[in-house]
């Protein structure tokens, strides 16, 4: 039986440079683009809770490990964040529920040096945040900044990262300012060990994937350093200089000058294509994950 929603508050009615709110997530945040060149650092960000990271780097559902499959692993996460931000209630209600069936036997044994639950609506809001903060950071790299009503819209909207798994809309903090205060908080207590260091590498530099492909690692490494908060960039012991800088900031701006000028189902895809491929999924029984 699936699982019910968690309560949500109906997303703001607010009108701004993008329309509505769906308009907003629809049309501009859910690109390839965006997915793809913020992905891993985004992983990392998530990650360095070290409960997150543990229950990842020891996860015994080694279907769903990158590591190890690669592919099938990105189409999960980018299913969910489709599903999350451009599904309709069902939509996520299903997906929810395929989630939670893989989750289940995601958490630590009696007596481990870290504990962690898949199912902690505390370590999901931790992730929800770094998603919501990548996206609006890369948003305005490649965009410029957002007004305020257009920023206020993406922010309560964006709880939906969250409360399509086990978070409570009211765990949300309420407000920009008040998101602020928590990652602002959160974030200065991080810290990336060994362990967790050397696996955040292989990632970086495509072990996993086909040997011609780790041709992009120089350059994934280069978007990754670019899109880490400058303490995770220290604890990753990533160089980053004033040169790059310029360069992260002409190419990202080369980027997303380009992108704004596709046509929307070009802008969306391949999220479009997560979507429709979930409800295919889901309609001819077929396993979502």
């Amino acid at each position: 039986m699936t699982a019910p929603l968690p309560a949500t508050t109906p997303e703001p009615a607010l009108r701004c440079r993008y329309g509505t709110a769906d308009d907003f997530a629809v049309d501009e945040m859910w690109s390839g683009v965006a997915a793809f060149l913020g992905g891993t650092a985004n992983v990392i960000m998530q990650l360095s809770l070290k409960p997150v990271a543990y229950g990842v780097m020891d996860s015994t559902v080694e279907t769903g490990r990158v590591d190890l499959h690669p592919w099938k692993r990105l189409r999960t996460t980018l299913t969910y964040l489709a599903v999350a931000m451009m599904g309709t209630e069902e939509d996520r209600a299903v997906y929810r529920e395929a989630v939670n069936q893989s989750h289940r036997p995601i958490h630590s044994e009696p007596g481990a040096a870290v504990e962690y639950n898949a199912f902690d609506p505390k370590l999901q809001l931790w992730v929800a945040a770094c998603l919501y903060w990548g996206v609006v950071d890369l948003e305005e790299r490649l965009h410029g900044p957002m007004d305020e009503d257009t920023a206020e819209v993406f922010y309560q909207y964006a709880a939906r990262f969250g409360t399509t798994l086990q978070m409570r809309r009211e765990m949300w903090p309420a407000d920009r300012k008040a998101f602020a205060e928590y990652w602002n908080t959160n974030l200065a207590t991080k810290t990336i060990d060994a362990r967790t260091r050397a696996y955040f590498d292989h990632l970086i530099d495509l072990k996993m994937a086909p040997r011609p492909l780790r041709v992009f690692a120089p350059f994934q490494r280069f978007v990754v350093t670019a899109l880490l908060p400058p303490q995770l960039r220290d604890q990753m012991r990533m160089t980053w200089t004033a040169r790059h800088n310029r360069l992260a900031v002409a190419l990202l701006g080369a980027i997303g000058a380009v992108h704004g000028r596709l046509p929307k189902q070009a802008r969306l895809f391949p999220m479009n294509a997560f979507l429709y491929d979930m409800r295919r999924r889901h309609r001819l029984g077929k396993p979502l994950l």
